[in-house]
């Protein structure tokens, strides 16, 4: 709830600027469309000047108002709607297109940002939300975009031709009636005010709520295990109830606005009866004209309603434009530089100088001052207790996040100076949390790289010994998985990701605990999958079972204190230090 309570940051003026280039490709449409409305509102206010002829000839002159004229000024409204017919076509149809490509577009730049920014964003911000930025709150733009100059443009020529036409008709009563229209606007910008900072609230809470259902969907084999599904029940309906008193609150607004339209139109509808009866009687206004008059008077004030009415959707586009506009700004923390170049035919040889690293989001140190060399084709094991910054160090490598002191080389060469897509193209990474997308087999393996031929697809799956299998399943390579390949098993899944990673076929390989959510069975086939991968790349293995490392080039004990201990096997176990202890602990547990 508290989230639910953020005050905006952002102006009205603010959001208006952020949002105007996107009308830019749209000009052309935009013109017309208020050419069309122009048009629209020409053939509305056009009828209260024929009645006000025909009655004001009629009672002066009836002898004067022939078939004729009255069929010539019918044949002219005709047109006038038929024109009108047309032009409310176009605003209908065209515009509501446009407000959709505007939608889609802002969609497409949200997204392509989304994937610039870097995983401390995604730390500390609920998928959810981001689902309901891009999605829901996006949806109201289309009719934000398309109605908001209409709307204005409408209001502004109704506006100031019923001023022209009512000052013509009688100055003092057309004062009278402006002189409420002031207070009116002031009041409803107040009210306009709440409703949009209660939109946002609301906003926010369906992103709540949604990320609410989704974690606990996601997590649902989890909820039965632990036959937490009264608890799952309760905090949902917290969720739910907040969002519902959230939305009360809106409607709460909602109503108060529309009872103070409601108000002063009855106020502008009073002020026409007392003061124009009284002016008729006194014979400073004719009877066509008052006739005339209280026409445009309900034009003014159908028009004013409108905007009013208007103003619900024009909130609910101004909150959604603010949640888009902080998508866009947040910012990119992993960029290329203005001097990077694409890397090309890649040794491997890595080297850490005096690397130092903290979160950015919780300062939490991990790294002070690290060394560390690779050689190109070196077979590198990490080992050591939870926490000293295994999983950190291999996030490094293809920069998921950026140091804060020294120097990461590839070849020679700062990865800073390298491309993010060249660097990150060279590096294969198996990871003990498997991730599937939903689809099909082949289409999960054919993800490690674009234009992959079936053949390709099928070869790196017997080179990950999964083609057999594969082969097994009902519907072979076309077998969908699932969400996150909830239909296959942990070693099944490992070994589509190991075969994702032989199609890429990078030269540098990172093993993130592969093995270590798998069974023995699982675990002996994936082994055997990742000694093949391995072979002829420069690889760094983090291990929790330290069987699979034994035969490793290079063996890293790191801790919070950095890398304390470094040798093969045997000389670690010679050593008799940290490494040693893990070892003989891990045969005790046996």
């Amino acid at each position: 709830m508290q989230q639910a309570e953020e005050v905006s940051r952002y102006s009205a003026g603010e959001l208006f600027k952020r949002f105007l280039p996107y009308y830019k490709k749209y000009w052309t449409i935009v013109v017309i469309d208020l050419i069309c409305a122009g048009l629209t509102t020409i053939c509305e206010m056009v009828l209260p000047m024929i009645i006000r002829y025909i009655t004001n000839t009629g009672m002066d002159n009836l002898a004067a108002l022939s078939v004729g004229i009255i069929l010539r000024l019918a044949a002219l409204y005709l047109v006038l709607r038929i024109i009108d017919a047309m032009a409310n076509f176009y605003m209908a149809y065209t515009g509501h297109v446009m407000g959709t490509r505007m939608e889609t577009d802002m969609r497409r730049d949200a997204y392509a940002h989304l994937q610039s920014l870097s995983d401390t964003y995604y730390n500390n911000t609920k998928v959810g939300q981001i689902m309901g930025r891009i999605t829901n709150d996006l949806f109201d733009v289309t009719e934000f975009s398309h109605h908001c100059p209409e709307e204005f443009f409408i209001a502004g020529i109704k506006a100031v031709v019923s001023f022209i036409i009512l000052s013509g008709i009688n100055l003092p009563l057309t004062l009278i009636i402006f002189a409420v229209v002031p207070v009116m606007v002031i009041v409803c910008t107040i009210i306009n005010l709440r409703l949009r900072a209660a939109f946002r609230q609301q906003r926010i809470q369906i992103g709540e709520l949604n990320a609410r259902i989704e974690d606990s969907l996601l997590g649902q084999k989890v909820v039965k295990a632990f036959t937490n599904e009264e608890k799952e029940k309760e905090k949902f309906e917290e969720d739910n109830q907040n969002f519902f008193h959230i939305k009360k609150k809106t409607y709460k607004f909602m109503a108060a606005f529309g009872t103070t339209t409601r108000a002063f139109d009855g106020l502008m509808y009073l002020v026409v009866v007392l003061a124009g009866g009284i002016f008729m009687v006194k014979e400073l206004i004719s009877p066509g004209d008052l006739v005339a008059y209280v026409m445009y008077v309900s034009t003014l004030i159908a028009t004013i309603r409108r905007i009013i009415e208007f103003a619900e959707q024009f909130q609910r586009g101004m909150t959604g434009i603010e949640r888009f506009v902080e998508i866009m700004d947040s910012d990119i923390e992993i960029f290329d530089e203005p001097d990077a170049v694409p890397c090309g035919n890649v040794k491997g040889d890595i080297s850490l100088n005096n690397v130092s690293f903290e979160y950015p989001d919780d300062h939490n140190i991990v790294f002070r001052d690290l060394n560390l060399d690779i050689h190109a084709g070196e077979k590198i094991a990490i080992v050591g207790p939870s926490g000293g910054g295994k999983t950190t160090l291999c996030n490094l490598i293809p920069r998921f996040y950026n140091i804060d002191k020294g120097e990461i080389i590839l070849d020679g060469q700062n990865i800073k100076k390298y491309t993010l897509k060249s660097l990150r193209q060279n590096i294969g990474m198996v990871q003990q949390d498997v991730y599937l997308f939903s689809g099909t087999v082949y289409e999960n393996i054919a993800y490690g790289r674009d234009n992959a031929t079936r053949e390709e697809v099928i070869e790196a799956a017997k080179k990950a010994g999964a083609h057999e299998f594969i082969e097994a399943l009902k519907d072979g390579y076309d077998t969908y998985v699932g969400e996150r390949g909830v239909k296959l098993s942990g070693g099944q899944k490992q070994r589509i990701s190991i075969a994702r990673v032989f199609l890429k076929n990078p030269p540098i390989l990172i093993l993130d605990e592969a093995t270590s959510a798998l069974d023995n069975e699982s675990e002996f086939q994936v082994a055997k999958s990742l000694q093949e991968l391995a072979k002829g790349r420069t690889t760094i293995t983090i291990a929790h079972r330290l069987s699979s490392i034994r035969n490793s080039d290079r063996i890293l004990v790191l801790t919070e204190n950095g890398i304390e201990e470094e040798g093969n096997h045997e000389q670690l176990l010679e050593k008799k230090g940290i490494y040693y202890h893990f070892y003989v602990t891990a045969n005790e547990l046996k």
